[in-house]
């Protein structure tokens, strides 16, 4: 007998695609057999995301989208948006379960109760990609007034230190080469400085990379920690807006001048540095005059890339009962700001042409590779070799899709 198959689809952030990555591994040490989203199988699971209406409509879209494809699946939604609005989902025509976070923890068991048993242990090496997220935060005590994950993450809660070394060293032996550290608010950890040090001098990994951090939390302490080269240089440094009056009106905690100098100080200590950001456009009330002030930081501050949100409303958050602005006012910020992400990307990128890097090669699709340098430029190669999971050094010798092309360089 076959296999039981499961689909394991996720919307949202790094702590999401953290906590489907760990559940993933559990199932298939368990017996089951992962697939792809977009084929047949035997459940489907979507780990939900709430914080847009888009996001909530995705959401929806997929569960229907999930039932058509395969019609006598166990349709499952878990998640942020599930948490919040549990009714709303469990009414959608097709899905089996919604679970909380509770029943989440016993994810195998449920799906065995349901008729879907696993049959075989398969060596866990054989399915994941080669970066691991690691979750080590949740939770926020924080509360903007646009944003609703207080409401579904709860407050911060750190995992200890010596749980999250013996899940490094499990990662390692499992293969993986990069493991991203992953929190609604990693900062906010017991000893963030600590426990980096702690991976870097207690484990093998080859490569640690942190993932969303607030401005507050660049401090001197941490940034000497890229003096260890397994440290990726990229740091995701969520602005929301460049206009002070903006970032008042989101209860935001720092103004645009802390943030820059958190930006300065930053790439004075690791040069070459890819930082990202968040910019929310279509805040409330936002003016021309602001929107123009956010426009004219995010190109001053020369990001890698920006996540351009458009603002909706969500339930029981301050905003909300501000005014909104029009639907048409927003797509034009939108279109704007995305059009800045995409040439500020290429900026960014080019700068590395002619320089060799080492490069994690990742998906493989016919003689094709993609993978990522460590300041998180993605790279394309043709090789007929499999290169997957190897860190190898790379030539980048011209733009290439939404990133760069790149040659190995042979090293015998």
């Amino acid at each position: 007998m076959n296999t039981a198959s499961i689909a394991l689809d996720t919307i949202g952030c790094k702590l999401n695609q953290a906590e489907s990555d760990a559940l993933a591994r559990d199932l298939h040490k368990a017996g089951y057999h992962i697939v792809a989203t977009e084929g047949k199988t035997d459940v489907y699971i979507l780990n939900t995301c709430t914080v847009t209406h888009v996001a909530d409509r995705k959401a929806r879209h997929l569960l229907r989208l999930a039932r058509r494809r395969n019609p006598g699946a166990l349709i499952m939604a878990i998640g942020c948006y599930a948490k919040r609005a549990h009714e709303e989902i469990k009414n959608i025509e097709g899905v089996n379960l919604v679970i909380d976070d509770y029943q989440k923890q016993n994810l195998v068991d449920l799906i065995t109760k349901s008729g879907y048993p696993p049959k075989n242990i398969v060596d866990p090496r054989s399915h994941f990609r080669t970066r691991a997220m690691l979750k080590i935060q949740q939770g926020c005590n924080k509360h903007c007034s646009y944003c609703i994950v207080p409401q579904t993450r709860g407050k911060e809660l750190s995992v200890p230190a010596v749980k999250i070394l013996g899940e490094v060293e499990k990662l390692i032996e499992d293969g993986f080469k990069e493991i991203v550290l992953t929190g609604t608010h990693m900062g906010s950890h017991d000893n963030l400085v600590d426990l980096v040090e702690q991976i870097l001098n207690k484990t093998r990994i080859e490569r640690l990379r942190l993932s969303s951090l607030q401005p507050t939390d660049i401090a001197p302490s941490l940034l000497q920690l890229w003096q260890d080269e397994r440290l990726c240089r990229h740091i995701h440094l969520p602005l929301q807006s460049g206009s002070d009056s903006v970032l008042r009106r989101m209860e935001r905690w720092y103004s645009a001048s802390d943030y820059e100098n958190a930006v300065n100080l930053t790439r004075k200590a690791i040069p070459e540095i890819s930082i990202t950001t968040d910019i929310i456009v279509g805040f409330p009330d936002e003016s021309d005059a602001e929107f123009e002030q956010s426009y004219d930081f995010c190109t001053r501050m020369a990001f890698a890339n920006l996540h351009v949100f458009t603002y909706s409303p969500r339930p029981n958050t301050s905003a909300a009962l501000m005014k909104d602005l029009s639907a048409q006012t927003k797509k034009e910020r939108s279109t704007r700001m995305l059009k800045l992400a995409k040439n500020l990307s290429q900026d960014f990128q080019n700068r590395f042409i002619g320089q060799t890097m080492l490069v994690l090669w990742e998906s493989k699709t016919g003689d094709y590779t993609e993978g990522l340098t460590d300041n998180y430029i993605r790279v394309f190669t043709k090789n007929s070799k499999n290169l997957s999971n190897q860190l190898l050094p790379t030539k980048l010798v011209s733009s290439y899709k939404n990133g760069l092309w790149g040659e190995l360089v042979d090293i015998n």
